[in-house]
């Protein structure tokens, strides 16, 4: 997608999607067998129109480069004056954007638009009050893979937008190793042994990551004895780099955030420096800066994804 001002932030790269796909099945799945037979029945070919984006909730606006994708891909010639960019805060009454172009084109065009619009103006609008909680401190706040199916690059593209960062993209880019797996290898050490084979094996050193999930203080150790055993001399270089650290912030309304992080914070200072670390688990804002203040790397957050408040985005249509 070519760089444009109003689209600051590149969409994240991924290997085999694209956003294009994802606009494709969004309009396809709108059309069915016949297309927009409201519009093809009431508007003529050659009525011309404008429409205008109005924010109608205070936000963080996203998705003004899927919205030119969407228009690009249903007609050309439907041109838009954007008043607003990727990443800017707005608010309710708010002119975004006007169209100029055939009614029937904006008409198709029109709610696939505000979906992918609403959806990330929501993600990036969640992710940047997480961010602005952590202002002053160096913890980064990533997004999950708990994302929509078919929307997984628009939505890590909107946690982008919103100041966080990104976690893996999926499956084939970093190695998580998390409770299931350990548990079906028999253990951390056989589990994080036969990654380090395989990373080996596929010519991946250097281009792959490892992580470990724990939730135990007793996990942490298992751990930190294979972080400390390779950086023995003459020890094969580990691609273990970053250690999960599973809900150990726990609930009690009794601490500050409502969260009592005593169990994190003596992970973190038993992994030290051996690697990255990653708190997860009842992370919400008010609970960010709480866990933060342990010195994690990064406060992963399933819900900017997983439990979206759409931003509400209008688009008002006047004939020519």
């Amino acid at each position: 997608m070519a760089s444009k001002s109003h689209v600051p932030i590149p969409c994240p790269v991924h290997p085999t999607a694209t956003v294009a796909q994802a606009i494709k099945a969004a309009l396809d799945e709108d059309a069915g067998d016949r297309g927009d037979v409201t519009t093809l029945a009431t508007i003529p070919e050659s009525t011309q129109a404008t429409a205008t984006f109005l924010a109608k909730a205070d936000g963080v606006l996203a998705g003004l480069g899927v919205a030119d994708e969407v228009l690009a891909m249903v007609d050309p010639t439907v041109k838009v004056e954007w008043r607003a960019s990727d990443g800017d805060k707005v608010t309710s009454g708010q002119v975004l954007g006007v169209l100029h172009g055939s009614a029937r084109s904006i008409l198709v065009a029109e709610r696939i638009m505000l979906n992918f619009m609403q959806r990330m103006s929501g993600i990036a609008t969640a992710t940047a009050a997480m961010v602005s909680a952590l202002e002053g401190l160096p913890t980064k706040v990533l997004e999950t893979r708990k994302t929509a199916p078919g929307l997984r690059l628009t939505d890590k593209w909107a946690v982008l937008i919103g100041g966080g960062s990104n976690h893996r993209m999926g499956l084939y880019d970093m190695m998580m190793i998390k409770d299931n797996h350990i548990a079906a290898a028999g253990g951390i050490k056989a589990a994080v042994q036969r990654a380090e084979e395989y990373i080996r094996s596929a010519g991946l050193e250097g281009r792959m990551c490892v992580e470990v999930e724990t939730s135990t203080l007793a996990e942490v150790d298992e751990v930190v004895e294979l972080l400390r055993a390779a950086r023995q001399e003459g020890a094969p270089r580990s691609h273990l780099t970053r250690v999960m650290l599973d809900n150990m912030a726990v609930r009690d309304s009794a601490k500050e955030g409502g969260v009592d992080v005593s169990l994190m914070a003596e992970a973190v200072a038993r992994i030290g420096d051996l690697a990255e670390t990653e708190g997860s688990g009842n992370v919400s804002l008010s609970s960010i800066r709480t866990i933060a203040g342990t010195g994690v790397t990064y406060v992963s957050v399933g819900a900017l994804t997983h439990s979206v408040i759409a931003l509400d985005i209008s688009l008002k249509i006047k004939t020519l």
